[in-house]
């Protein structure tokens, strides 16, 4: 098979387990063999020595374990010293490259984030972060030929490191607070979405002092019985938000499957995800860093870019990919503007203090400090963003590409779409916009943007309005464009339109 046709970005994906009609199983024991080989090769390569250390863990997926077992081996068979740490969140395993005691030269987490059941796939770390798209290509090259370490065999060890991680997030909370039990009296639950985030509920809250009863799907189940562990997800989001309001909690926390993404539902039952955990956190470090520099993704809301300026932010909103807005903010610190937190609207976020780390975990430890703050200081989380302008109406089209060149077709639609708003009456284009193109509707109050997929034949459109009925409005304006390009599947664009 072509080995390229599995890299997904900065990680590896691929179908693990038969159970969809379709698609068939391509990461096989070969294929993961092979994967093994190619990082053990990488990491060699990359480090410039032969005494290499590396750390392991999965989430809960039902092929984790015979992945795990496939790809340990095989870097053994090329001469590193593997540990197995089992059951493990993402954002733990890159901490075991800089943890003191541990500092792995690298390490591999066995997800396919929210995707279903039936995927998988491979993250690799070493101590300067996740390994970027050129990495993974360079590991898929090695992978599909016969190059080999040249090492003598390795050993293969069982460890433990989810306590160690645990710790460092509960004694954060404990320094910032200046207690032992800082959320003694406060009822917190956790939706763990039966993937690899229980361990929060067990190991984070409750020695703190919160009491998590009400506490949803923490046990690991890689079949993902009772809905998919991803806060984006609308039955996942309601399932907190039940939670929450069942035992009148202080505070919901739900996580993605491998916990390196994170939503929350508020006391009220608002939902805390989006361009309101967004806001939440720009406000935590606009206090404790002020002026600094927020990097979102590029469908974030003009509301939310006004809420930050006039806490005294910069809004410097970027590309989709959470590597591209990481990578943004580290690039605009290197020219000396400081940025604490780079953010996507999907729940990815990563602060300078942790290693530009996209870790829920993280960002719901700070939530909890500012909820500790709160309590001391008289306000509320719900009092933060109150004066957060949300629009009225919000609503996403996916327009399939129907050519095999989809990149050249999709460009082709962008760029005539941007020489069209230029003349269109009532449109203007966004400022510094970094991807697709973003177009202000004067009529609806509101914006469109209008994107090509990073991955996919897709063209995404995002539709925002402060209007009831705005997005209907921008969406006619722009059906009188968009109909004229026949590769294009949007029906179900148009129809809205009408």
């Amino acid at each position: 098979m072509d080995y390229k046709k599995l890299q997904n970005g900065s990680d590896i994906r691929g179908v693990a387990l038969e159970g969809i009609e379709g698609q068939s199983v391509n990461l096989t024991e070969k294929v993961c063999r092979d994967i093994g080989r190619g990082f053990a090769v990488w990491l060699k390569n990359k480090m410039g020595k032969s005494d290499l250390r590396v750390a392991v863990g999965r989430d809960s997926r039902l092929s984790g374990e015979k992945l795990c077992g496939w790809i340990c081996s095989s870097m053994v068979e090329q001469g590193l010293s593997v540990t197995d740490f089992g059951m493990a969140s993402t954002p733990a395993m890159f901490m075991s490259t800089v943890t003191e005691g541990y500092k792995f030269d690298g390490s591999v987490m066995i997800t396919a984030s929210h995707l279903p059941f039936n995927r998988n796939g491979f993250k690799f770390f070493i101590e300067k972060g996740g390994l970027e798209k050129a990495d993974i290509k360079e590991i898929l090259a090695i992978a599909e030929s016969e190059e080999g370490t040249g090492l003598s065999k390795g050993e293969l060890k069982n460890g433990e490191f989810m306590d160690v991680y645990s710790k460092i997030l509960a004694d954060k909370i404990r320094k910032a607070t200046g207690e032992d039990k800082p959320l003694q009296g406060f009822k917190i639950v956790v939706d763990a979405g039966n993937g690899a985030g229980g361990f929060y509920a067990e190991k984070v809250l409750k020695p703190l002092g919160a009491d998590t009863n009400g506490s949803r799907y923490l046990e690991p189940d890689g079949s993902f019985p009772n809905h998919i562990p991803n806060p984006e997800d609308k039955d996942a989001m309601k399932s907190i938000t039940e939670a929450v309001k069942e035992v009148n909690a202080d505070l919901g926390i739900i996580f993605d499957t491998d916990v390196d993404r994170a939503g929350a539902v508020l006391s009220d039952g608002s939902e805390l995800n989006r361009n309101r955990i967004i806001a939440m956190l720009s406000a935590i470090l606009l206090r404790e860093h002020p002026g600094t520099t927020i990097v979102t993704d590029s469908i974030t809301s003009t509301g939310l870019a006004k809420f930050i300026e006039e806490k005294g932010g910069v809004h410097h909103r970027f590309k989709r990919g959470y590597k591209n807005v990481i990578n943004e903010s580290i690039r605009l610190n290197g020219l000396g503007q400081d940025s604490q937190l780079a953010i996507e609207t999907s729940g990815h976020g990563a602060f300078k203090e942790n290693y530009f780390l996209d870790d829920g975990a993280y960002i719901v430890t700070k939530l909890l400090i500012e909820l500790a703050r709160g309590k001391k200081m008289g306000y509320t989380l719900e009092s933060m963003i109150a004066s957060l302008e949300e629009p009225k109406e919000s609503i996403e089209f996916r327009m399939n590409i129907m050519l095999e060149d989809f990149k050249e077709y999709g460009q082709k639609v962008i760029d005539e779409l941007t020489a069209y708003a230029q003349k269109k009456e009532g449109w203007s284009l966004a400022p510094s916009n970094y991807e697709g193109v973003r177009v202000n509707v004067e009529k609806a109050h509101g914006w469109f943007l209008l994107r090509l997929s990073l991955h996919d034949p897709l063209l995404p459109l995002n539709i925002e309005s402060n209007d009831e009925g705005g997005a209907k409005v921008i969406a006619a304006e722009l059906a009188e464009f968009i109909k004229n390009y026949d590769k294009l599947d949007a029906a179900k664009f148009i129809d809205f339109a009408k």
